[in-house]
């Protein structure tokens, strides 16, 4: 087996690739940090234009692989009433417009399978959201676009439980397969990292993203809408790149207080370069160690 490839001598492919491949860019070990960073969801194109000028910039200064993100839209908020998003047409022309003035590659989230192709001819990146994660259908979908495929692990389902959700992308022909750590279920209302994740599924053979703005939400915990602890997105995002992570996640805005969802978990944008480069410091160090 070469695990950089992840093909076996006969041809045939039982892993994805690692490092992976996303447009551009390798995500792996010994390969620039990927960061994929943006608002939770489309409030309208100058905003979304905006984050997406700064996050480039920030990439540029400090030298990762940077993929904006953004939802066009929000199908598992908590009230009926909340904001979802522009919706899916709308929503990608926004992303394709991101990816001309700026350059970045884009990735947003799917919720139904009839979406993956769309999101899959501007997108170089699909996201699988958590609660969506064994849905076989929907991987499958997204694997046929021929795209990398992101997939937050359920708070509800063990890490090594991921290798199904592997095994189902690759037998759909997906070889690109990133998996996120985004916390697990603690009771009602609270989620908690078990670290040991991130070393269990990066040996299912695919680079592992740490989420680190999800990880601190509190589902439910504002009533009609989900709350959370943006004071704790670094501290578990530098424990996490002490581990070893292959990737960085998280949502930023520039008035986190006002943003229509997620706002209370999200990096404001003025400190997201400083994270970013306390994050990459971190993951220089532990990568000397060599391979654990």
């Amino acid at each position: 087996m070469n695990r950089d490839s992840g093909h076996k001598d006969d041809g045939s492919t039982d892993m994805p690739n690692y490092p992976a491949i996303i447009g551009n860019y390798r995500c792996g070990r010994g390969e620039p940090l990927l960061v994929i960073a943006g608002p939770c969801v489309i409030e309208n194109e100058s905003l979304t234009l905006a984050i997406a000028e700064r996050v480039a910039e920030i990439a540029c200064q400090i030298g990762v692989q940077m993929v904006f993100k953004a939802s066009f839209d929000k199908a598992n908020r908590t009230s009926i009433d909340a904001y979802r998003g522009p919706g899916l047409e709308p929503g990608l022309q926004i992303l394709r417009r991101v990816q001309r003035v700026t350059g970045l590659p884009v990735t947003t989230d799917i919720h139904e399978s009839h979406q993956a192709g769309a999101a899959g001819e501007v997108c170089e990146l699909l996201q699988i959201p958590a609660f969506l994660s064994r849905q076989t259908d929907l991987l499958t979908a997204a694997a046929a676009t021929g795209r990398a495929v992101n997939v937050k692990k359920a708070q509800f389902m063990a890490p090594g439980d991921m290798r199904h959700v592997v095994a189902k992308l690759n037998a759909a022909g997906c070889e690109n397969v990133l998996l996120t750590e985004r916390g697990s279920f603690f009771g009602y209302g609270r989620l908690v990292n078990d670290m040991r994740s991130i070393p269990e599924m990066r040996r299912l053979g695919a680079p592992v993203v740490f989420d680190a703005t999800h990880s601190v939400q509190e589902p439910g915990g504002l009533g009609a809408a989900t709350g959370g602890n943006r004071e704790m997105a670094e501290p578990l995002a530098r424990a996490a790149a002490a581990i070893g992570i292959d990737g960085l996640f998280v949502e930023t805005h520039p008035e986190p207080d006002v943003s229509p969802s997620d706002g209370a978990n999200m990096i404001p944008l003025d400190q997201l370069a400083d994270c970013i480069k306390r994050i990459v410091e971190i993951r220089a160090t532990v990568e000397r160690f060599g391979e654990a």
